[in-house]
């Protein structure tokens, strides 16, 4: 039985979620405030989180937020009235899996949390670059002997670049797996991330890895084709093309 934490202070809302919860086999707990809900997600052995954004004493932002920086790894979906494009991204960047906006049918909730169950179940193994290699499950990545300090964020793109070695993956493909958008946001967000993510990659060893192909997306090449210190632009389609 899927254990489920949920983190809502509306107290009608609550009942209506738990009882319709346990009716489709999940185990539920909620705490009224984000403080309680923090503690509660840190300490218990959860399968998923559903998490409100406005709450006393501590925001559903600020939970994801340090939940995400002690390494906790279970599945979040924001459950939230706050239906503007800067929220949805702000809570995507911070480490949610997913975000759905109020009101909402129930059967559309128990199907996003039918397939992060799914997602968080597959077993991965180590994924290697040359040098580099990153441990999905547990959530770590090296460059040579030297441990990388990514966010969640960043873990996230690499290992889809890993996913897709030597292959180019698109700015449009990566705001669809990584943040959950069929649309283009208007910003230059993956842009900065993939800057971000290739900083810490590349401070930690040589040859560079991944680069830039411009007007297109990214790439992380397969060891046979790093060169020294390849393009390492950053900046989407002002940088060089990758060869």
């Amino acid at each position: 039985m899927p254990r489920l934490l949920l983190i809502e202070d509306d107290a009608k809302l609550a009942r209506m979620l738990i009882k319709g919860l346990e009716e489709e086999g999940y185990q539920v707990e909620n705490a009224a405030d984000g403080q309680t809900g923090l503690r509660r997600l840190l300490a218990g052995a959860f399968d998923l989180c559903v998490l409100d954004v406005l709450l006393p004493g501590l925001d559903g932002f600020s939970v994801i937020d340090r939940a995400r920086k002690q390494r906790m790894k279970t599945p979040i979906l924001i459950l939230t009235a706050r239906d503007g494009v800067p929220d949805r991204v702000r809570g995507l960047n911070l480490g949610a899996d997913d975000y759905l906006v109020k009101p909402f049918a129930f059967a559309e909730l128990l199907a996003r949390l039918q397939a992060l169950s799914r997602r968080g179940t597959v077993q991965r193994g180590v994924l290697v670059c040359g040098d580099l290699r990153l441990d999905p499950d547990g959530h770590r990545a090296w460059r040579g002997d030297k441990e990388l300090e990514l966010s969640h964020r960043q873990f996230l793109l690499l290992e889809y670049l890993l996913r897709h070695q030597g292959q180019v993956v698109t700015r449009a493909m990566i705001l669809k797996e990584i943040w959950g958008y069929d649309f283009n946001t208007g910003t230059n967000i993956v842009d900065v991330h993939m800057a971000n993510l290739r900083q810490r990659v590349d401070a930690s060893g040589s040859p560079s890895l991944i680069q830039t192909v411009r007007g297109v997306g990214y790439r992380i090449l397969s060891t046979g084709g790093a060169t020294p210190h390849g393009d390492k632009d950053g900046a989407g389609d002002g940088g060089e093309e990758a060869g």
